[in-house]
């Protein structure tokens, strides 16, 4: 099973704002996304969870929380308390593939896990308080960068060395 993180992230690092909103709205990176991760699980914290308002369709949504009382409305919804344990349920599912989708503090927990990152880097700053944690450029290598008018997305895989 092969994790990926996958991110926007503007120019100074903001991937969003405390209250959970995304500081920008692309509709070219929000489909870019949406036709990455489609069929997959998506692994999320409780504040990303919470900003979207409801699962993402064709995916099995799953929040990692801190909160045991912590509930939602939607059947289809998996609760785990840690990103181990969301990561075991994905593994006895045999998925694939898994996304990691944030925020902050999801990204900081799954980077050492993670096989692949694919990240839109923006070509602008974003108003926000919650940054993409720093990624040691050692520990990965670019296999594919895509251009477009507002972002570049890059593809990186854990480098062997």
């Amino acid at each position: 099973m092969r994790i990926i993180l996958i991110s926007a992230i503007a120019k100074n690092g903001v991937i969003g704002r405390k209250n959970g909103e995304m500081p920008w709205h692309i509709k070219e990176e929000f489909q870019h996304f949406k036709n990455t991760t489609m069929g997959s699980a998506l692994i999320m914290g409780r504040k990303s969870f919470e900003s979207l308002g409801k699962p993402l369709k064709g995916r099995e949504n799953i929040i990692v929380t801190r909160n045991y009382n912590y509930s939602v409305s939607f059947d289809d919804v998996k609760i785990f308390y840690s990103l181990d344990e969301s990561i075991e349920y994905c593994e006895n599912k045999n998925y694939e593939k898994i996304f990691i989708i944030g925020g902050g503090e999801i990204y900081k927990q799954g980077i050492p896990k993670a096989d692949e990152l694919i990240l839109s880097h923006l070509k602008f700053d974003a108003e926000g308080e919650i940054k993409f944690p720093k990624i040691n450029s050692s520990d990965w290598k670019v296999v594919s960068t895509e251009e477009r008018d507002q972002f570049e997305i890059v593809k990186y895989v854990r480098s062997d060395e």
